[in-house]
């Protein structure tokens, strides 16, 4: 996990955050996350309030992906300030920036609503959407679900919005005050290791590359980086590159051999062996099972 990463989850660890989100989903009935730039899940899936539709899109890996694809629009867009996007079925999310200095670090996102009462035609819609993505749940079933969303009219939404953005400032200077703890209790060489780290992942990384980046020898790095992480320097890319492969299987369009070259394994053997040691079961057995959830 990259220096941002770590900052987003201490925040979202936080009793400031937590205390938030209590209030917030007791006013609203919204869910809220605190979620990272850079990611690969669904940042609303298990929060308090989570809309039943939207849980029932989360555990499927076709409907995933495309809700995946519908985070990334939002993500990009709220880069710059709050946004709203829109999904496949109709309903509406928004994202506000939490920055660390001038850097977005991450966003407070909530949603999962319509802003207008559903349609018959717009259920209609969706229901041959699913149906062409192989979701097999009862029709009356989802349509219960479906019309169960919540209806926020575009003014109160704005309003939530607003809201939304007063406790993003509030976070983003409390990620000032976490930045300076955690410079002050991790070295500066790992914090630089591990970003270099991320960066190259994909490519074929040796200790010594990683140690000659920040400027240390190799073995004093590998002293330094086991004593910061608890782990040694293999063990530790391993692990960045399967969770990296994790989220990558929620696409069922990319094929396993693409996914272990793209997330810098040499061998589809050798990224074979290593998933089911850390994931405790193969890619394939570990992508049958999001289909079947």
């Amino acid at each position: 996990m990259n220096t941002t990463g770590t900052l987003i989850e201490t925040l979202a660890n936080s009793q400031t955050f937590r205390d938030y989100e209590r209030a917030y989903t007791g006013a609203t009935g919204l869910p809220v996350a605190l979620r990272p730039v850079e990611t690969w899940q669904l940042p609303l899936h298990g929060k308090r309030n989570e809309n039943p539709f939207c849980a029932l899109m989360a555990a499927r890996s076709r409907t995933c992906a495309a809700c995946l694809q519908t985070q990334e629009k939002l993500c990009q867009g709220a880069k710059s300030g709050p946004t709203t996007e829109t999904c496949t079925y109709g309903l509406c999310e928004a994202a506000v920036p939490v920055r660390l200095g001038d850097d977005v670090i991450g966003f407070l996102q909530t949603g999962q609503v319509f802003r207008r009462k559903p349609t018959a035609a717009q259920f209609e819609r969706a229901a041959q959407t699913l149906k062409n993505q192989g979701v097999t749940e009862t029709r009356a079933r989802v349509e219960k679900m479906y019309l169960k969303t919540p209806v926020v009219p575009p003014k109160k939404f704005d309003a939530i919005l607003a809201l939304l953005g007063t406790f993003a400032e509030h976070l983003s200077m409390k990620s000032n005050q976490i930045a300076m703890q955690q410079a002050n209790a991790e070295p500066p060489v790992i914090t630089r290791a591990k970003q270099f780290i991320l960066e190259h992942q994909t490519e074929h990384l040796s200790l010594g590359q990683v140690a000659m980046a920040v400027n240390t020898s190799t073995f004093y790095f590998c002293k330094l980086f086991k004593k910061a992480t608890s782990l040694n320097f293999t063990e530790y890319l391993s692990r960045a590159r399967i969770e990296k492969a994790r989220n990558l299987l929620l696409n069922p369009n990319l094929r396993i051999s693409e996914i272990a070259y793209e997330v810098g394994f040499q061998s589809l053997t050798h990224f074979n062996r290593v998933f089911k040691k850390l994931a405790g079961q193969s890619p394939t057995e570990y992508r049958a099972q999001l289909a079947r959830t």
